[in-house]
């Protein structure tokens, strides 16, 4: 976490973009044996987005960069690095190049990042090294998914969690570090947990020599072991994340966690004694949009006026890997 050129790093724009389409609970009851009492009382839920075969990742991606871009008054021909934290892009090769093209931000070296639910956290981290050693000037970090491809919308346990969109931010460098600390994590012995898995068949190519071709399998998840781990886990890495930042709880304005399970965010909050005042909620009407939970709950709240320039914010990200990660920030806009 040591910055080799004294350069600090600040957050100073938002954006967010979501698909039109709105299946609320009780539509979801027609597909699948549940209720809107069921998916509320167990998840928080309302209502998800989901995104049309005429929809990409690319195109709803580019939209909520637009939008922070603006915010942060720059143009993308300003931008250094795009980087797209996303499991579920448009081209298994990956989709921040396209998402360049499209901004016009020639002179951005773009790439993917994958992390599941945690990318964001994830994409947050990665983008500050390149700020902190004065690679990059200005940075756009872009979370997105399209979960709704690769959910089996016959199981009721998966299929009412889910949503689609994407959330961004501008990072440009700045005298006073805005990214007061950091800490994030992997257990790959919990990886059966939470899976999004390629499953191929035997195919004889030539005598002697087969290969395996397939497809990607639909979400799997052990919904206990996962809110066993967030419970946990969450609130110990937020701990170290404030320890670093020579912060208290008691300091932090606002807790934005991924938006999984709003009994998570309640567990989460309840552990370190923030009050639910403080704490960011919006999946009552987006679902779990993965990596783009979090920028896309940032950016509502900036947008309504709840987060304020100064506020000191803890956000979290937990999910397949499993990965999980903290961060302590100081909204700079």
């Amino acid at each position: 976490m040591l910055k080799q050129s004294g350069l600090g790093i600040a957050i100073t724009g938002s954006g967010s973009a979501t698909p039109a389409a709105v299946v609320d609970n009780h539509r979801l009851a027609t597909l699948v044996e549940t209720s809107d009492e069921w998916i509320t009382t167990r998840t928080g839920i309302k209502s998800r987005r989901l995104a049309t075969p005429e929809e990409s990742l690319s195109a709803i991606a580019t939209s909520a960069a637009k939008n922070a871009i603006a915010m942060a008054g720059i143009t993308p021909a300003d931008l250094d690095l795009i980087i797209l934290a996303t499991s579920t892009s448009d081209d298994l090769f990956g989709s921040a190049c396209k998402i360049q093209a499209e901004l016009g931000a020639s002179r951005a070296v773009a790439f993917d990042l994958t992390a599941a639910c945690s990318g964001f956290v994830f994409g947050l981290v990665t983008a500050a090294q390149f700020i902190r050693t004065g690679v990059y000037q200005n940075v756009l970090l872009i979370g997105a998914d399209i979960l709704s491809r690769w959910v089996d919308w016959s199981d009721r346990r998966t299929c009412v969690l889910f949503g689609d969109g994407a959330g961004a931010v501008v990072l440009q460098a700045n005298e006073s570090d805005r990214l007061l600390g950091f800490e994030i994590r992997s257990d790959g012995t919990q990886n059966n947990c939470l899976n999004l898995a390629y499953q191929g068949q035997s195919k004889e190519l030539i005598d002697g020599v087969s290969i395996a071709q397939g497809t990607y399998q639909p979400i799997t998840m052990n919904g206990k072991e996962v809110y066993r781990f967030a419970v946990q886990k969450v609130p110990e890495v937020i701990e170290k994340a404030l320890f670093r930042a020579n912060l208290t709880v008691e300091e932090v304005d606002w807790l934005l966690l991924h938006q999984a399970n709003q009994r998570i965010l309640d567990a989460v909050a309840n552990r370190l004694k923030i009050p639910t005042h403080k704490v960011i909620s919006n999946m009552a009407h987006y679902g779990n949009t993965s990596a783009a939970s979090i920028p896309i709950a940032l950016d509502e709240a900036v947008r309504q006026g709840k987060i304020q320039p100064g506020d000191i914010i803890a956000t979290s990200g937990f999910g397949a890997g499993l990965t999980w990660g903290a961060a302590i920030f100081q909204w700079a806009r």
